[in-house]
């Protein structure tokens, strides 16, 4: 009943079941609570585990209120708001596996309060169309594919982001403690170029699926996300050959990664903000 209230308080209006408005909601809180303690760890080891715990209650929490919303509406609705929570979530749960054995969780500062953002849309703005139930395997393969690379080479963007804040920061003189906290220069292009290899695969596997199921690939509503979805892939796969063969690294690998990034963006949600929202037809 308190959470009703405060619903109704703060104009949220929704067809969500209570339960999952509540597990939506410590979700909600979890991940800004682990955002809080990032920004004020400050590179210090204090509030480190209790971030990452904090952010893992996030995620966990945001995937049960997936799984409580797929269940009630027997799939999953690809609507704006609920896809851009779904990638959100997806970021948030690859970013806190990575924090395992590798040195990102100051990533959650970007990812958290976004993925937070995006599953309080999604309680505003309940959507009922688009579910997954209406598409074949082939269909329902290409679109998880296409969410999961677009999941890892957004968290590769935000890492080319902070590496060149980090090369930035270590040409001033003395460099923030913070950026001295972080790692070598080396083993952050490092973590870069992996999670870039593995989004490329998805991304791969997501184009070879479109062109192999989909009947009508450059059909008018779907040939402005496959040529911008075509030149991010030529762009990535440019980068990674680039590396290899001339040792392309430092900024060069930032702004391609960026413009790469960029693409892919306006690929799929600008297509489908400009269709949903802007002109309410269906992506």
């Amino acid at each position: 009943m308190l959470i009703k209230h405060a619903l109704i308080f703060t104009g949220y209006t929704t067809n969500i079941p209570m339960n999952a408005t509540a597990i939506a909601l410590l979700s909600i809180f979890s991940y800004l609570s682990s955002t809080l303690l990032i920004i004020r760890n400050k590179g210090q080891s204090r509030y480190k585990k209790t971030s990452i715990f904090l952010g893992w209650v996030g995620v966990l929490s945001h995937i049960a209120f997936i799984g409580l919303s797929f269940h009630q509406s027997i799939g999953f609705n690809f609507g704006f708001f609920s896809t851009s929570s779904l990638v959100a979530m997806i970021v948030a749960l690859l970013l806190s596996i990575a924090s395992f054995n590798k040195p990102v969780e100051i990533l959650g500062v970007a990812i958290f309060p976004t993925a937070a953002s995006m599953l309080a849309l999604e309680l505003k703005f309940p959507e009922n169309t688009q579910i997954l139930s209406q598409y074949n395997w082939e269909m329902s393969a290409h679109i998880l594919t296409s969410i999961v690379a677009f999941s890892l080479l957004n968290i590769a963007a935000l890492q080319a982001l902070l590496l060149a804040f980090q090369d930035q920061q270590l040409k001033s003189h003395p460099p923030k403690r913070f950026i001295q906290s972080l790692p070598p220069l080396q083993t952050m292009e490092s973590l870069l170029f992996q999670m870039l290899t593995t989004g490329i695969i998805f991304l791969t596997i997501s184009l070879t699926t479109g062109f192999l199921f989909i009947e009508d690939l450059f059909a008018q509503h779907l040939v402005h996300k496959t040529v911008l979805s075509l030149l991010a892939w030529i762009i990535f796969t440019g980068l990674l050959v680039g590396r290899r063969l001339y040792g392309w690294r430092g900024m060069t690998a930032i702004k391609w990664t960026l413009l790469g990034f960029l693409s892919l963006l306006l690929a799929y949600f600008g297509s489908k903000l400009v269709l949903e929202l802007i002109l309410h037809r269906a992506s």
